[in-house]
């Protein structure tokens, strides 16, 4: 009797192996393809070139984290995690996919932007940080994916994985811009 559940154990140790080999994969993919290829800084972002595209970039940043936020309380009503919210109703999770999905697609140019212009740069810490956070999004989008499609894994994966993508999109947000609002500093530092 005790043998089927430590087999069950071993195997949803194995997915969640599996699953944060993959995710760091993809960053150490996206990370390594930054480092080498050479910024072009003529790159622009949906044709724009200059000052302007660090400005638009900054505005779809500055959405693309309130819509994080927006999908991290609705995660947490999904979960009854609100006070006072009460039982969401049946469509909750399926806005939380559908707003997650256009919250990739957001991010994607951006992204594309940085990493053709710029690459991954460790040449100050702020720049370092947000580097580093742009790889990360993208393995633990992947990770929080194939987490919501596993079954019988520990329940604290997959508020893990969401509240991982949350933190890393306010690091994005603030060592952007926030940074570009605040006259090229970040504040408190």
């Amino acid at each position: 009797m005790t043998q089927p559940r430590v087999t069950g154990r071993r195997s949803a140790a194995a997915r969640l192996a599996g699953i944060g080999v993959l995710a760091a994969g993809i960053a150490a993919t996206v990370y390594v393809a930054g480092r080498v290829l050479t910024p072009d800084y003529t790159f622009g972002l949906f044709g724009r070139v200059g000052p302007s595209a660090v400005s638009l970039k900054s505005v779809l940043a500055t959405i693309a984290f309130g819509v994080a936020i927006v999908q991290v309380l609705l995660a947490l009503w999904i979960y009854r995690r609100l006070p006072f919210a009460g039982s969401p109703p049946r469509p909750a999770r399926l806005a939380h996919r559908i707003i997650g999905f256009a919250l990739f697609a957001l991010t994607v140019p951006i992204a594309v932007h940085c990493l053709i212009a710029y690459g991954v740069q460790l040449t100050s810490p702020r720049v370092a940080v947000h580097s580093l956070a742009g790889c990360f999004l993208y393995g633990a989008f992947a990770a929080k994916v194939l987490l919501v499609h596993s079954r019988r894994l520990p329940g604290w994966t997959l508020p893990a994985a969401g509240g991982t993508l949350a933190v890393l999109a306010g690091v994005l947000w603030y060592t952007s811009a926030l940074w570009y609002y605040n006259g090229y500093q970040l504040p408190g530092m």
